[in-house]
């Protein structure tokens, strides 16, 4: 696979994944696409090192169910722990 194509694919990735976890954390978030991207990236990294400690040995690929799961639910941390730091996201009630 072309270096090009890898990072595309990484981009809508973690754009999927960034868009997922947004959605999944209750409240209004203005993050931005940029943001929203490298949150899904780094859910996926992330996700992906914790998946391959805990299941030797553990490839995730895109196909694999248990990569979008464990990607989406490490970037739901990311930006829960994101909003408590930066202030944002006050809860609406």
């Amino acid at each position: 696979m072309s270096t090009l194509w890898t990072i595309i694919v990484w981009i809508v990735f973690g754009l999927v994944v960034g868009f997922i976890a947004r959605a999944l954390v209750p409240g209004k978030d203005n993050i931005g696409i940029l943001r929203t991207i490298l949150l899904g990236i780094a859910g996926s990294v992330v996700g992906g090192l914790i998946g391959s400690l805990l299941f030797s040995p553990h490839q995730i690929t895109l196909s694999n169910p248990s990569g979008w799961i464990g990607s989406v639910i490490v970037a739901i941390i990311l930006l829960v722990i994101y909003n408590r730091v930066t202030g944002r996201k006050a809860a609406r009630r």
